[in-house]
């Protein structure tokens, strides 16, 4: 089945008052309002512009009454959000009277939520709302009640409904930002986290992009949507909260075991029939279920037991399958019995629309089956029919027609030409069709007082019916909006596991000391693509080796071993196995990287400078639990600045001592070296990229070994690169000039030499004479010495 793909739109609601922080937002993919309790941030509001970043609000919703921070963050936001891989939100400013606490109780307590069971007394409402919202976030509740404000007035997805129909929220969830490891959109860019391509379907190119080479394209081995979008959302939240991490790894360690195969494959079966969930309670919100809808949801709802029952015979020590055994309920079983029993799937298919099986109701089957033995029936009348007509007509019948009735059905005779030739007496005429004229007789109309219009009653009966199962489904959604929830996770790692599996990734290991240690760790896309991969280890210590500083030749891996680095490091925080034989992950809290230049067209800044920004980014942030990744920094300027700006950022980072972070640089500066720019220090390392040289070829060995590389071989690089030899042969010669500090000659001008040889014997001319002598006559001179060899110096 295919299922209905609906653009995701976020519509957010945003308080800052006092360094406390609320969010709450509304994202049309699941009918969910998200909601995030009162957090601290700071007057820069980073924890404001990381949420933002992540959710892509469409609307940001606030109060025209706000603090000048926040007013000043959302002006920039508004007037720098037009890179192009950036959506540009819109600013919606309610008066201050619209966010106040007590209006938005009353906003929240007085709306009908569908999950909410209608039996409900508005006591009980309110403790049920209670155990969900917590009341006791004042900023958060004024918040969400201007967000509720908002989507009443724009009547976001409903605004084809009529004006009694509100917009449908299915669930409150929580969402947090705590523990989250600091990584910007370059640092995503550059390690290759996530990468869009266009679609190659012409069919598709509007709708834009798909999934290109990168780190959530081969890690996505989901089954369901939801398992998908739960792993671009762990991929979007590197956390440091290890009690998280662990029991993700936990759960992947438990699929890895040879005893559990089958047992995953069993998982991976009845995730297949997790379907858009949120979707079809949505339509049921809405009245506009369909046949397709309650097949997904049965399908879903008996996998769903399915899983549970397979999760109560695995390990209770497990907390993922302890969770889905005891939140994936009997409400579960409700819900299938009712489906099952009621939705007749072959009529509906058949009729497609929605149809009851026998014995539900006994009023539809008594018209269901006067329905069925009317074709007999109608055969009786119409023989009655028949005998009262004149002889001249051969044949007649009568038909049933939804919504018109019983008529008498007559063919058209030859002498029937016109109107006046239909009359028949004692007979309605009604309407001509396909040469057979149609009629209303005694016996027609006493048809239709007796049974009616079967049909429309049927129809109407079976929609009140719907209408029904439909609300006891909704009042029960809590347990589906658990299953979403869980059999996302559940996917997620699943996922995780096969490609641990296939690539023979390890399980990393948490420690809170600062450094890691990688054996044989390689780079996760790079192994996908490359005949053979050297592996290389990592170490970096809490007071030793803390500035590594990576030089070799062009080509030799530098820049793969530095994101090698920052991937191992990233995947371990999403809780996943990495591309490593053995690894110990310290305490981090960001990556910071200056690998790839962005694009500099758009943001209106030179390629230097976006450079500049980076370093500076991770000069100002890193901490002693952080990462930075540093590639040829300071090549897009004069090589003394660039090499002087290097120096400098490298020794601020060495006089912090252990304070400083995990730092990683390549560089082709030399001189950072053989003019000792940076001090004799335990925390600075130097690695090499190995290399040997054979006659005129170089061989790469790609592996990581300590010491210096002082010789760039660029000669060989650019030989490999297709340049011609007499320009590698001159840029050879010119550089040996520049070493040993002796003059360029020109090649392009060879008459110059001789030039300078005439100009020498001008001048020595010049020197010989004698100005104070008085028999020298200058003025002969210029004219028989000077003036002739001009034409030929100049």
């Amino acid at each position: 089945q295919e299922e209905d793909q609906e653009r995701s739109e976020a519509y957010m609601s945003v308080l800052w008052f006092a360094g406390q922080l609320a969010i709450t937002y509304y994202d049309t993919e699941d009918c969910s309002v998200y909601f995030m309790p009162d957090t601290p941030d700071n007057e820069d509001l980073k924890l404001l512009q990381k949420a933002i970043g992540e959710v892509l609000p469409q609307c940001i919703v606030t109060s025209a009454k706000q603090d000048q921070n926040i007013a000043k963050f959302l002006t920039n936001l508004r007037d720098t959000a037009d890179d192009k891989d950036t959506r540009k939100p819109e600013i919606v400013l309610f008066p201050n009277i619209d966010f106040g606490l007590e209006v938005s109780k009353q906003r929240i307590l007085s709306r009908q939520f569908p999950f909410i069971p209608t039996h409900m007394t508005a006591t009980e409402k309110i403790l049920y709302l209670s155990s969900i919202i917590p009341f006791e976030s004042p900023l958060m509740i004024r918040a969400l009640g201007g967000l509720l404000k908002f989507l009443d007035r724009r009547r976001v997805g409903v605004e084809l409904e009529e004006n009694t129909v509100a917009v449908p929220i299915l669930a409150f969830k929580k969402f947090v930002l705590s523990d989250i490891v600091n990584m910007d959109q370059d640092t995503y860019c550059v390690l290759q986290i996530f990468k869009s391509d266009i679609h190659p379907s012409v069919y598709k190119l509007s709708s834009g992009l798909k999934e290109g080479f990168s780190l959530y394209g081969i890690l996505n081995r989901c089954r369901c949507k939801w398992g998908e979008k739960l792993l671009r959302l762990w991929l979007t939240r590197p956390t440091q909260n290890l009690i998280e991490l662990n029991k993700r790894l936990d759960v992947i360690h438990f699929f890895l075991l040879a005893q559990n195969h089958e047992t995953v494959l069993t998982l991976q079966d009845c995730l297949k029939n997790i379907k858009n969930v949120p979707l079809i309670l949505k339509r049921m919100t809405l009245s506009h279920t369909r046949v397709s809808d309650w097949q997904a949801l049965y399908k879903t709802v008996y996998s769903a037991v399915c899983l549970r029952d397979t999760c109560r015979s695995l390990p209770s020590t497990i907390e993922l399958f302890q969770t889905i055994s005891h939140a994936f309920t009997d409400d579960l079983h409700y819900i299938a019995s009712l489906i099952s029993k009621v939705v007749d799937f072959e009529g509906s298919i058949s009729e497609n629309r929605f149809t009851v099986r026998p014995n539900v109701d006994p009023t539809i089957d008594e018209k269901k089956r006067k329905l069925m033995g009317l074709s007999d029936f109608l055969t009786e009348v119409a023989r009655k029919e028949l005998e009262t007509l004149d002889n001249h007509i051969p044949s007649c019948c009568v038909i049933y027609i939804p919504l018109i009735g019983f008529l008498l059905s007559i063919p058209r005779l030859p002498t029937m030409v016109d109107k006046n030739d239909f009359e028949i007496e004692g007979l309605d005429f009604m309407f001509l069709s396909e040469d057979k004229l149609h009629y209303r007789s005694a016996r027609t109309k006493e048809l239709d007082s007796m049974l009616g219009d079967l049909h429309c009653e049927i129809r109407d009966q079976e929609t009140l019916i719907m209408h029904q199962l439909q609300t006891k489904i909704l009042e029960k959604s809590e347990v589906l909006n658990s299953v979403i929830e869980y059999t996302a996770h559940l996917d997620v790692l699943l996922a995780l596991a096969v490609m641990a599996r296939e690539n023979a990734y390890c399980r990393p290991h948490f420690t809170r000391r600062h450094g890691f240690h990688i054996k044989d760790g390689r780079h996760p896309l790079m192994e996908l693509c490359a005949k053979t991969f050297v592996s290389n280890p990592v170490n970096s210590g809490e007071a030793t080796g803390r500035i590594k500083i990576i030089t070799g030749p062009n080509s030799s891996g530098k820049s793969v071993y530095l994101k090698q680095v920052g991937l191992i490091i990233f995947m371990a925080l999403i809780g996943s196995y990495v591309p490593a034989a053995e690894a110990e992950i310290g305490a981090i809290d960001g990556i910071y990287t200056r690998i790839h230049s962005r694009e500099s067209v758009s943001v209106g800044l030179s390629t230097f400078m976006i450079d500049l920004n980076q370093v500076a980014k991770a000069v100002n942030n890193a901490t002693e639990r952080s990462l930075v990744l540093i590639d040829e920094f300071g090549k897009g300027t004069n090589t003394m600045d660039g090499l002087s700006l290097l120096a400098a950022v490298l020794r601020y980072w060495i006089s912090q001592g252990t304070r400083c972070p995990q730092v990683f640089v390549s560089t082709n500066f030399h001189s950072l070296m053989q003019l000792e720019l940076l001090p004799d220090t335990p925390l600075l390392q130097y690695l090499t990229m190995e290399t040997h040289q054979d006659g005129n070829e170089l061989i790469f060995f790609y592996q990581v070994k300590q010491g210096i590389s002082t010789v760039s071989h660029a000669a060989n690089i650019a030989a490999l690169a297709g340049m011609p030899a007499k320009i590698i042969e001159r840029g050879v010669e010119v550089s040996e000039l520049i070493r040993s500090g002796k003059a360029i000659e020109r090649i392009d001008h060879p008459s110059k030499g001789e030039q300078m040889k005439r100009c020498k014997a001008l001048v020595e001319k010049f020197i010989c004479l004698d100005l104070d002598d008085p028999h020298v006559d200058l003025e002969d001179f210029i004219r028989k010495e000077v003036l002739p060899s001009a034409t030929s110096v100049l």
